[in-house]
């Protein structure tokens, strides 16, 4: 169902809707069984029992889900029911047919009625009707960051008429990036930038967007890049031997090519490969390279959501600069990753970007975070960086009560002090 519905590859689907979904569920209730135990008062005094009692949310999460991965949209609403709270599932109108499957899915396994309820539909008719009901407790959310930002205003605007004060939980935008040191692993970089930048047509929210490459590395990889990129096969997502795919959609579509067309025409783009698109049956757009002269151009900064690259040549011995330009250049503080192969570059490198991505690659593409080994999300405009995929996503959908059992309780109201001397 997700590589028809969301024209992903058989092996882009496969570790998405089944392995990383799968992975979801064990760890999300094997976080949820340790909170039992971990959240425990470190003392009980003689005399008293003291317990603290994970309770869900006193109200319902609205889950709103994207289109591009199934695993994500079969977690959002799934978190917060794994530790007790109900659900209303407002899916992407790009992944219904999918993410139908996971909910009949989930029923077949004993999800009781009422726990998750599935309601597609428009985003502006479920989001204003959950956001003004008094019992909504919280949003989980994956999306753009425009629509994450309405959705916090309508929210505090709704304070007045909630019983609680709702959390607010989301992964939104990205700008991803990948700085290659003079000293890098050619091959490596290569590679990263290929796999990170154009598998699922660049339909991730981790995908590698900008690159910023030594002008010794870029004479270097230059014509192996091209000649790899050319390599990749597209067409229809039931065809195994394909790479890419189509784009989700005409909207997207016209989105991502009205950047490729602006390059074009611009005097300080250069378009190495790609450039090309195709939507007279399907979405189609090659995987396309735009080498910048200017490091704030709009590929360079802005997120396009699609197979686009936009890289950055530097001189050779402007590495800190360029560590500078990449932590101011984006809003967005997602994905990131790092080429180098001397450690002092590494943790140059580590430190002046400590805060440009919440989840940080060293000689890897900036994609395919794992459940459990890197939990996912970022900061900044990217979103509140509360980690699907381990246990502090699940803490935002509990609500503590600390609990105090008094074995001897006392039966006069004086304290000691207040007795006469003797």
């Amino acid at each position: 169902s997700t590589m028809l519905n969301q024209s992903k590859t058989a092996f882009q689907a496969e570790i998405d809707a089944v392995c990383e979904l799968v992975d979801f569920w064990r760890f999300n209730a094997y976080y949820a069984r340790q909170f039992h135990d971990d959240f425990q008062p470190l003392h009980s005094p003689e005399g008293v029992i003291n317990s603290t009692e994970i309770r869900p949310l006193e109200g319902f999460v609205l889950a709103i889900t994207p289109f591009n991965f199934t695993s994500i949209s079969g977690n959002l609403p799934s978190a917060p029911a794994l530790v007790g709270c109900t659900a209303v599932w407002k899916p992407s109108r790009n992944s219904i047919f999918s993410n139908h499957v996971i909910m009949k899915l989930m029923m077949e396994a004993g999800l009781p009625p009422g726990v998750i309820n599935f309601v597609p539909g428009s985003g502006e008719a479920i989001t204003s009707i959950a956001l003004e009901n008094p019992h909504f407790a919280g949003v989980h959310f994956t999306g753009s960051t425009n629509t994450f930002n309405g959705l916090w205003e309508r929210i505090a605007s709704s304070l007045g008429n909630l019983a609680s004060y709702p959390r607010i939980v989301g992964e939104t935008g990205g700008k991803d990036f990948v700085v290659a040191h003079p000293n890098c692993d050619h091959r490596a970089l290569v590679i990263a930038l290929l796999r990170g930048a154009f598998e699922f047509q660049g339909q991730k929210c981790s995908a590698a967007s900008r690159a910023y490459i030594p002008r010794s590395v870029w004479g270097s990889i230059k014509d192996e890049l091209v000649e790899e990129v050319g390599r990749i096969t597209m067409g229809d997502a039931r065809d195994f031997t394909n790479f890419m795919t189509a784009v989700i959609d005409q909207r997207s579509f016209d989105k991502i090519t009205g950047y490729i067309r602006r390059a074009q025409t611009d005097p300080g783009c250069n378009i190495v490969c790609g450039g090309n698109s195709d939507d007279s049956e399907g979405w189609f757009i090659d995987p396309t390279i735009i080498v910048c002269d200017d490091p704030e151009y709009e590929s360079m900064i802005e997120e396009i959501f699609g197979p686009v690259l936009s890289i950055y040549i530097y001189e050779d011995d402007e590495f800190i600069d360029v560590l500078s330009m990449c932590d101011t250049a984006s809003p967005y503080a997602l994905t990131g990753s790092i080429f180098a192969n001397d450690e002092e570059d590494i943790q140059t490198a580590f430190n002046a970007l400590r805060f440009t991505a919440g989840n940080f690659y060293i000689n890897d593409k900036p994609t395919g975070a794992v459940v459990a080994q890197q939990p996912f999300g970022g900061a900044r405009a990217s979103g509140t960086n509360d980690k699907a995929g381990g246990p502090l996503n699940l803490l935002r959908w509990i609500s503590p009560r600390s609990v105090k059992r008094t074995l001897s309780p006392p039966h006069e109201w004086g304290y000691p002090f207040l007795q006469p001397d003797e």
